[in-house]
């Protein structure tokens, strides 16, 4: 695939960032969620190249657009699969809190896991644990194993749990290991993919969270030399059906980023609101700058691009 698209999927996550960002602790996720989704819609129509969405904002019966099934791109180049989260965390968007972001990814056709929109269980490391988790495993030797990976003590790790009920038990488990804990109110891809940054301050990710996010936080570690493991949670029959049709038959496999995102992978997501990571939207007189983290599999490249809008010359949608 031609490494420009790198590039290209920024002004995707920046449009999206930037449509959005106006509703920022506003209270309405549905109206930030359709600027997010209808800015990056437009946006992907000028690249170049024969996309259809794999993950995305439901199927085509529930969402306007960017549904799963969606073709997009402009026809031409390459036939590539697209995952995208216009805006992951909107409920924290219209909070106003940190940590939202817009992410897309993309791969040669066949290269996602077609996640249904269920619950997958998810444990997320940086490249420097790469190898010594296992979801199977308690949490208490997990944290072991990654403390001793990277050469440092329980106690320095730093893991990110969404604060939900489900978690009670695992959040009481790590901090009897001795481990920190961020718990986050939504939104996990952007933790996922900090952990791989040494300077986030994150070390792992653990608990149940979203499937097809799970897929694009897989997407984000293969580039960083990260690791993943991911396992489908059923709530009920009509879960198992729905995977069924999407191809899975083994509910019980466990599976790791590279089963998730395979081959050539692109990623690249733009800072909604500020988080460990990004920084979020920020606006001034005729324009606003954004902050975005673009990346590659195959070459490992990792960029973080600070860029200045002027909107007198690029309008928002």
């Amino acid at each position: 695939m031609d490494r420009n698209l790198a590039l290209e999927l920024v002004r995707v996550t920046e449009a999206a960032a930037l449509a959005c960002g106006r509703w920022v602790g506003k209270g309405d996720k549905m109206a930030a969620d359709s600027a997010a989704t209808e800015a990056m819609r437009r946006t992907l129509e000028s690249i170049e190249m024969n996309g259809t969405v794999v993950i995305g904002e439901g199927e085509m019966d529930e969402a306007p657009m960017l549904y799963i099934g969606e073709r997009v791109g402009n026809g031409k180049g390459a036939e590539v699969d697209i995952a995208v989260d216009p805006l992951e965390g909107t409920n924290i968007c219209a909070k106003g809190k940190n940590g939202s972001i817009a992410t897309i990814a993309l791969a040669r056709k066949g290269g996602f896991l077609h996640a249904p929109d269920m619950y997958m269980e998810k444990i997320a490391v940086g490249p420097a644990a790469c190898g010594a988790i296992d979801i199977n495993a308690s949490p208490t030797d997990n944290l072991q194993r990654v403390a001793e990976a990277k050469n440092c003590y329980v106690e320095d790790l730093t893991v990110v749990i969404l604060d939900r009920p489900r978690h009670d038990k695992t959040v009481a488990e790590v901090r009897r290991a001795g481990a920190r804990i961020h718990l986050i109110s939504d939104g996990d891809v952007a933790p996922a993919f900090a952990a791989a940054v040494e300077t986030s301050g994150i070390d792992v990710l653990m608990g149940i969270g979203g499937a097809p996010e799970g897929v694009l936080a897989a997407a984000a570690l293969k580039c960083m030399g990260g690791d993943m493991q991911g396992r489908l949670v059923f709530m009920n029959e009509e879960e198992r059906n729905r995977a069924r049709q999407m191809g899975i038959e083994d509910f019980e496999r466990v599976y790791d980023c590279e089963e998730m995102a395979r081959g050539d992978v692109f990623f690249a997501a733009t800072g909604v609101t500020n988080g460990d990571l990004l920084q979020g939207v920020r606006y001034f007189s005729g324009g606003a700058e954004t902050q975005s983290i673009v990346m590659r599999s195959k070459s490992r490249t990792v960029r973080f691009v600070e860029a200045r809008h002027s909107f007198d010359f690029k309008p928002v949608y």
